[in-house]
C-alpha cells in the first residue's frame, strides 16, 4: 500500500492519504516470544484433550506442568489461537414460577438413620463434545448413591426415573429434600412422592450448607473419574461412572451409618 520508493509522493504524503500513521508503517510486530509460542503449543495440546478448560483451568493445568502463568496471559494466547468453549456451562437449578415451591422441613432435625432423609440433586459432567447431566439420590444418613441416572437433556422424566429406582430397591425416605429447580417441584415428581406419603424439604436461601454432602459428592467424582479420563461417548461416561459409584461408595445401606455423628440441620 506504501511505496517509498514512489517518484512523486513521500512516505508521509502516502501515510496521510490512508491515514495511518508514519510510525505505524515503520512499525514491525516482534511476534511472540518462545515462551509463548511453548504455551500455545502446549494449550492447543491439552485443549485437545479436555476441550470444556477455560481460561482459568488451562492455566491451573500449566502451573501444575511447572510453567509460571497467569490467567490473564493464557485467556489471550487462547483468543490468539482461537480456542472457546464448546459449550456454555448450563444451569442445572432453574425453577419454574407455576409449580409449587415446597417448605423447608430439616430445620434443627437431628439425621441419624438411614431412609430418614433422601437428597437429591443435578450436575453437569464435561465430555470430550459436549455434556451430559447426572442426576443423584443419596441417603443423608449413610451418604450411599441409591440411585442415578444420565440424560442429555434437562426433563423431568430422567428425575423420575431414579427417583422410582431408589424407592422400589431401598423402601422410601420420611423426607425428601431437593432445590427448586423445575425437575424437582413439577407436579409428577412432588406428586410421586406424596402418593409415597413422603414429605417434601425444598431449600431456601441461604441453605447451601444443607448441599455439602452432595457437593463432595460432585467434587469427587469430577476430579477422581470424569476429568481424568474426558469419555468420548455416553456409554463411556456410563461404565465410568458405574464403576466408580460402586467402588467408591458404601455397599450396604444400613451398616456404613452406623459410628457416625448424627447430623443436625441449624436454623
Amino acid at each position: 500500500m506504501i511505496e517509498p520508493e514512489h517518484p512523486k509522493l513521500s512516505v508521509v504524503r502516502q501515510c496521510e492519504l490512508v491515514s495511518i500513521s508514519r510510525s505505524g508503517f515503520y512499525h514491525r510486530p516482534t511476534g511472540e516470544t518462545a515462551l509463548n509460542l511453548e504455551l500455545m503449543r502446549l494449550i492447543d495440546a491439552q485443549f485437545l484433550e479436555t476441550p470444556w478448560y477455560g481460561s482459568r483451568q488451562m492455566a491451573r493445568h500449566l502451573r501444575r506442568e511447572g510453567y509460571a502463568v497467569g490467567r490473564k496471559r493464557i485467556r489471550r494466547l487462547m483468543a490468539k489461537i482461537g480456542l472457546a468453549l464448546i459449550y456454555q456451562r448450563p444451569r442445572t437449578t432453574v425453577p419454574n414460577p407455576e409449580h409449587r415451591v415446597f417448605p423447608y422441613l430439616l430445620r434443627d432435625l437431628i439425621i441419624e438413620m438411614p431412609n430418614q432423609v433422601w437428597c437429591a440433586d443435578i450436575t453437569y459432567l464435561p465430555m470430550r463434545r459436549g455434556f451430559l447431566c447426572l442426576v443423584v439420590v443419596m441417603d443423608w444418613a449413610t451418604r450411599k448413591v441409591l440411585a442415578w441416572r444420565v440424560s442429555n437433556t434437562m426433563e423431568v422424566e430422567f428425575c423420575l426415573e431414579v427417583l422410582e429406582e431408589a424407592m422400589a430397591r431401598f423402601g422410601r425416605p420420611e423426607i425428601f429434600k431437593t432445590d427448586q429447580g423445575s425437575q424437582f417441584t413439577s407436579p409428577r415428581s412432588a406428586g410421586l412422592l406424596q402418593q409415597a406419603g413422603v414429605r417434601i424439604s425444598m431449600d431456601g436461601r441461604g441453605r447451601w450448607m444443607d448441599n455439602i454432602f452432595i457437593e463432595r459428592l460432585w467434587r469427587s467424582l469430577k476430579y477422581e473419574c470424569v476429568y481424568l479420563h474426558a469419555f468420548e461417548t455416553g456409554s463411556e461416561l456410563r461404565a465410568g461412572l458405574s464403576k466408580w459409584i460402586g467402588s467408591t461408595t458404601p455397599d450396604a445401606h444400613t451398616a456404613p451409618w452406623q459410628g457416625k455423628p448424627p447430623m443436625r440441620c441449624m436454623a
